[in-house]
């Protein structure tokens, strides 16, 4: 649609110190939207911590924008600016079919849930190439062209995007030093993520600094058949017991699937920025 005011397009509105362009993977061949913002104020010697978003499409322009207001006062608030990456998809609505196949286990048709019109679920099982395009193309080149501290690494993923947050975790943790799941589709890819658990507790002796886990849900969640927050507290129980990791679950009042987003962002960055960790 064009709008127009005196006869005059009227230019779209974009965020401060932001870029964005399509990325295709060379392994998979799939499109991906990269949106980038970066602070104005100079980075120190070890760069900028940075925030890799699962999702960029829903979600980015809100941790953007509190990022940028929370880091604003480091000395009143604590936190620290960060670059912010969003990894998302070419399309204008919050949430693309891809998220599917890039966010998910490969697992039997029979092992899904029935989905939700009755004509199947998109294509599932991408994880592990989608974690290679985060690791050995997407990072790459960031860290070409942004000061980036490589020891203050966030990532962050909701519903699907935190399964694909425990999954990178578990497989390979040294991948980041912080990881935000929120909401986690555990069930979806249950069995699967289990195995996966298990494995890890053995690569845990050999990570040589510590990581940070923030697992979290909203209260009203309680009622869906997932038990989203029932088995997200437990995860956090379990890894709990392990010296290397630390551990933190929350639950958000009075929040469901969706509204949880932006307190959960807001309880991210003072999980993940503190000026102190610096």
């Amino acid at each position: 649609m064009d709008i127009r005011t005196n006869h005059s397009p009227i230019p779209m509105a974009t965020l401060p110190n932001s870029h964005r362009w399509v990325m295709r993977s060379k392994e998979s061949g799939r499109d991906y939207q990269i949106s980038v913002a970066f602070p104005s104020e100079e980075p120190s010697s070890q760069g900028f911590p940075i925030v890799y978003l699962l999702d960029g499409n829903s979600v980015f322009g809100t941790m953007v924008e509190s990022v940028r207001l929370q880091s604003r006062m480091p000395a009143r608030t604590g936190i620290g600016p960060a670059i912010v990456v969003g990894i998302g998809y070419e399309t204008d609505t919050p949430f693309h079919p891809n998220r599917h196949y890039d966010y998910t286990l490969p697992v039997l048709a029979s092992e899904l849930p029935p989905s939700y019109d009755g004509k199947g679920w998109p294509e599932q099982g991408g994880a592990d190439l989608f974690l290679s395009f985060i690791e050995e193309e997407l990072k790459p080149y960031i860290e070409q062209q942004y000061p980036v501290n490589k020891e203050r690494q966030i990532l962050f993923g909701h519903s699907l995007g935190g399964l694909f947050t425990l999954h990178t975790l578990f497989t390979r943790p040294e991948s980041f030093q912080t990881y935000i799941a929120g909401s986690p589709s555990i069930a979806w890819n249950e069995r699967l993520l289990l195995e996966e658990e298990k494995e890890f507790y053995l690569k845990l002796n050999l990570i040589k600094h510590k990581k940070h886990l923030l697992l979290s849900a909203g209260e009203l969640e309680r009622s869906h058949e997932s038990k989203v927050n029932e088995k997200a507290e437990e995860l956090a129980k379990r890894l709990s017991n392990h010296t290397n990791l630390v551990v933190a679950y929350e639950e958000f009042a009075n929040e469901n699937h969706i509204s949880v987003l932006p307190v959960l962002i807001a309880r991210a960055i003072r999980f993940s920025l503190k000026v102190s960790e610096e």
